[in-house]
């Protein structure tokens, strides 16, 4: 079995169809179709047959798609820590949620890092649906975000941060004069200005929009949770926020508290890693550091107490859409 024949496979799995891993791979229907039927005949397995209904893969076909992610993932690792070997230092890859990256990942990367002076932290913010997917395609170390559904032996799932998510408005808003207080009927009508985390099923944010039953013609998306906070204190409309990272602009007046029904909503960030026997040395020392209280503290302070030009590593953000 080749990597060109076991990525093949597995973006015909992923994507249900040679025609979409000849696109996802840019390469031409007729190569994917050639490495897969390299892979039956040394394998001696049909892996999938055609339906109308699309792909039905066999038994020994299903146990493939979940190797080859596997071996791909240890390949990629293996040419990163190769590197890392030759270079003198170590890289640790985070995948957070667009919440915590956004409120307080800058705080603790910023001190886990000057731990040590060999370690690169890269950061990226994806869907938390896909943390389990990419943990074990060895495409991060560690993800950050809301609690998951399930965790498997395979996994470790940390719990370190509670939270809580309230709504404001700005004191110039219909809704903040006379009680900062409103009914789910009355908040499901307004508009509601939201950052990335409201996008997906996972989280607190999503969790509690479903809970008001919010309509989605009601909800305006932005790139960041700051900048709908900025709308909100414009008296455009309500936003979602976490406490500690507007305790500042509730003491100066500059957004109000409404209660309501499910508010405040609590939540938690939670580490999910690889069982310890898999998981990076780094990705193990992170686990245990963000339990600790002088890791906490750095959290809290929130983007507010960390520059730029504090940051040690080299610090990747890739944003999802």
């Amino acid at each position: 079995m080749t990597p060109a024949q076991l990525r093949a496979f597995a973006a015909t799995v992923r994507l249900g169809s040679v025609k979409g891993a000849a696109a996802d791979l840019a390469v031409t229907e007729a190569a994917v179709s050639t490495h897969i039927a390299h892979l039956r005949r040394e394998l001696g397995d049909k892996l999938f047959t055609r339906t109308r209904h699309g792909l039905a893969f066999t038994p020994g076909g299903l146990r493939l798609a979940s190797r080859a992610t596997e071996m791909l993932g240890l390949q990629d690792l293996t040419v990163i820590e190769v590197r890392q070997a030759g270079s003198g230092r170590r890289l640790l890859r985070v995948a957070a949620s667009s919440l915590f990256a956004e409120y307080a990942a800058a705080g603790l990367i910023e001190v886990f890092a000057r731990r040590a002076d060999d370690l690169d932290v890269e950061l990226s913010v994806h869907d938390p649906q896909r943390f389990g997917s990419l943990l074990v395609a060895r495409a991060v170390d560690v993800a950050i975000g809301p609690p998951p559904a399930t965790v498997g032996d395979a996994m470790t799932c940390t719990p370190f941060l509670n939270y809580q998510v309230i709504t404001v408005v700005g004191p110039d808003h219909p809704l903040a004069v006379g009680g900062a207080g409103a009914g789910a009927a009355e908040l499901r009508e307004q508009t509601w200005l939201l950052g990335p985390s409201a996008v997906g099923r996972l989280g607190m944010v999503p969790t509690v929009l479903r809970r008001l039953g919010v309509p989605e013609h009601n909800q305006r998306i932005f790139q960041s949770h700051a900048a709908a906070l900025d709308e909100a204190k414009r008296g455009k409309g309500v936003a979602l926020a976490v406490v500690f990272a507007v305790a500042k602009e509730l003491a100066d007046g500059d957004l109000q508290q409404l209660n309501g029904p499910q508010l405040p909503a609590r939540g938690s960030w939670n580490l999910l890693a690889l069982a310890d026997r898999e998981t990076t040395p780094a990705a193990a020392e992170l686990r245990r550091f963000v339990t600790t209280p002088r890791a906490t503290q750095a959290m809290l302070r929130g983007a507010n107490g960390v520059t730029a030009g504090r940051f040690r590593p080299a610090i990747h953000v890739t944003l999802w859409s």
